[in-house]
This record gives structure tokens, C-alpha cells and sequence, in this order.
């Protein structure tokens, strides 16, 4: 199929597409590296890692205010459920993830107080106590579902006690961060728009109450964190209700696709399992590489402030581009034999955590999870 898929095949709401995208990114960058998406829209798929990387380092030219008027707003009619948290509360504020310079840099030096590497290193034992509890809970079983069992309960609790979520609102979380993660992306019809604003509503109410309880009686969590910086004049109510909005999807979706990615890759490749069964060492590398080859978050969206000629083509002010994080991640011109899986590769510079201003707040949380839950796994 590889051969013979071409760019006009290329939709985000194809079904076939989503199952195995990567053909239909490489026709992307071999035919049409800045490709209209939309017949009578300018909205545009960027493919090529060199396009990518110089939009990243460019947030004057190429705002990332896009996600706040895609998801936060009305959206473009990419699907069912586009638009479906238009105007909600739970993230009437910009997230962090949504904002430019000037605000950008006051927010994230905020939010950084809960992401110190002293702070995400003296996480180590409880996520190891965390990841051999989900493997020994289904020993007795014989056998394992590895999404179900692990890459989605062990994220999910540690995002959930790290922001101070009690452990019987968990499920509750996951149900939630589930419903809105097809809210923001428009893409899918697993959920009524109905649907999606009432786990919305559930959730910003479950979020108030723990803030409210947090102002009273702080503890050692993010949460406590992001109310005493508001407490400080630097937080608005609506800042923190949407920075422990992003914080519960972005902490718990990423990381269960990382780790789900990841022993896809190696059941996939028996040799390479079998040496890092072998070399437990390898497996730092292997995680970039897993990285680069089959990217936790496929694409973030910005708009072009200004007319730009890019290496593919040129885009006009206002026009909405989709950087294909997956796809630069695979550029021939940039990764030899891109399309190969190598945990002895050293991707450096791998697009999977963005670039620049933004990059991933997370990354070395997702590291670390993933390191911890592979290790306790293939101890077994």
C-alpha cells in the first residue's frame, strides 16, 4: 500500500489513514510538504522535518494562540465533535500550551515550581512500587492485556496523585480526560457533543473543589502549587482550572501512548526485545527511539501571523498549519533509514516532546514513567 497511497489520499478523519499514517506521510513530504487540507480553507499539513522545526523556532511568525481557536473555540468542522467545548469554562482561560510570548514565559516559570529535576527524580520509587503493582495484580491471571493492565492504569495514577486526585476518583479522572481528549480533537464520534460537555462539566466542578480545598489546606501536590501562585496575584482561577485541565490529559493520554507505543515497536521486532531483555541498559535509548518512531502526539496545530515562504511552499496570514510532529519524525532527509526501528539509533533532535518555547513541559515525567514501567516489565 505504501507505494501507492498518494498525498490526496490524505485525511485525518480516514479511518485507514489513522491505523497507519506513515505512508500517507511520506507521500505528504515527497508531493506536497505544505498540503491544503481544507478545498476552501487555508488550512495546511506540514510534513517535512526542516518546515517543522523552523515554524517551532519561530512563535512571532507562528502563533500558538491556533490551538486555542481550533479546540477552544469553534473549530473548522473537522468532525462530529468539533467545537463541542466552545466557550466552556474549563479552559475559558488559554492553556500554557496555547499562549505566546509575553505571557508564555510568566506561565511557565510558574508551572515549572512542580517540574524540577529534583522533584521528578524523588518520583522514582513510588512509580516503581506503582508499575510492579499493575504487573502483579494480573499474575495470577497467566496473561496480560498491556494497554488495558498497564500503559493506561500506570499514567493515570501517577498524574492523578501527583496533581492530588484521591484514589477513588480515578476512574472518574480517566472517564473524563477520555471524553474531553475527542472534545478537543473534533475527530471522532466515540462521544455526543452532549457527551463530551457533561464529563466537561464534572470535571471543572471536581477541579474547583479540589482548588477550593487546596486554598484551605495545602499539600504537597501540583495542584497546591498552582493555588499558592495564584494566591500570589500570578495565577487567575481560570488559569489554574486549565492548567490542571491540560495536566490531566496531557499527563495521562501522552505517557499511556508512549508506553502502548513502545511494546507495540518491540513485539513487533522479537530481537531487539530479546537484547533488551538481555541489556536492560538499552532502554533509555530505546525510548527515544520510540519517540521518533511512532510519536505519542501526532500533530499541534499553529497559525501563520504573517505571509512566510516555507521550504515547501508559502503560506498567507491567518492560515492554519498542522505540523505533522509523526512525519518530520520520519523525514528520510533527516533520520537515516527513517522507517526503520533501531534502539541503537540515536535519534537526537526527534520531534516527539516539540521544540523551542514549547517543548514538552512533561518530557522528562514521560521519560521516566516509561523507563520505570518497561524495566518492571521486562524484569518479568
Amino acid at each position: 500500500m505504501s507505494n501507492q497511497v498518494s498525498a490526496a489520499d490524505f485525511s485525518l478523519l480516514d479511518p485507514v489513514v489513522r491505523a497507519n499514517p506513515y505512508p500517507y506521510y511520506a507521500a505528504l513530504r515527497r508531493e506536497s510538504p505544505v498540503h491544503r487540507m481544507l478545498p476552501n480553507a487555508p488550512f495546511f499539513a506540514i510534513s517535512r522535518y526542516q518546515d517543522i522545526q523552523q515554524i517551532l523556532q519561530r512563535p512571532g511568525d507562528f502563533s500558538s494562540t491556533a490551538f486555542q481557536t481550533l479546540f477552544q473555540g469553534g473549530g473548522l468542522g473537522l468532525g462530529p465533535n468539533s467545537g463541542a467545548l466552545a466557550g466552556h469554562r474549563l479552559i475559558d482561560s488559554p492553556m500554557l500550551i496555547s499562549v505566546d510570548p509575553p505571557r508564555h514565559p510568566r506561565l511557565r516559570g510558574l508551572v515549572n515550581r512542580g517540574f524540577t529535576p529534583r522533584r521528578i527524580a524523588a518520583l522514582e520509587p513510588r512509580l516503581r512500587g506503582l508499575a510492579t503493582g499493575c504487573i502483579e495484580a494480573v499474575l495470577s491471571h497467566g496473561r496480560m492485556d498491556l494497554v488495558r493492565d498497564l500503559s493506561i492504569p500506570f499514567p493515570v495514577t501517577v498524574i492523578a496523585e501527583l496533581l492530588g486526585v484521591e484514589p477513588d476518583r480515578r476512574s472518574d479522572f480517566k472517564r473524563w480526560s477520555d471524553a474531553t481528549v475527542v472534545g478537543l480533537s473534533g475527530i471522532a464520534g466515540e462521544f455526543t457533543q452532549d457527551a463530551v460537555r457533561k464529563h466537561a462539566d464534572e470535571m471543572a466542578d471536581y477541579i474547583d473543589r479540589i482548588v477550593a480545598a487546596r486554598r484551605a489546606q495545602p499539600k504537597d501536590d501540583l495542584i497546591s502549587i498552582l493555588v499558592q501562585a495564584e494566591e500570589g496575584d500570578a495565577l487567575s482561577t481560570g488559569e489554574v482550572l486549565s492548567f490542571v485541565f491540560l495536566l490531566l490529559v496531557a499527563g495521562n493520554e501522552t505517557t499511556t501512548n508512549l508506553i502502548g507505543n513502545a511494546i507495540k515497536a518491540l513485539l513487533e521486532h522479537p530481537r531487539q526485545l530479546d537484547e533488551l531483555v538481555a541489556k536492560p541498559e538499552l532502554i533509555p535509548g530505546m525510548i527515544e527511539e520510540v519517540l521518533r518512531y511512532d510519536s505519542p502526539v501526532q500533530t499541534l496545530p499553529r497559525i501563520a501571523t504573517r505571509g512566510v515562504e516555507l521550504g515547501g511552499g508559502r503560506v498567507e496570514e491567518g492560515s492554519f498549519l498542522m505540523l505533522l510532529f509523526a512525519s518530520g519524525n520520519r523525514d528520510e532527509k533527516q533520520f537515516f533509514e527513517a522507517d526503520r526501528f533501531d534502539i541503537h539509533r540515536q535519534p537526537q533532535g526527534h520531534l516527539a516532546f516539540g521544540h523551542g518555547i514549547h517543548f514538552c513541559l512533561g518530557a522528562s515525567l514521560a521519560r521516566l514513567e516509561a523507563r520505570v514501567a518497561l524495566e518492571s516489565l521486562l524484569l518479568r
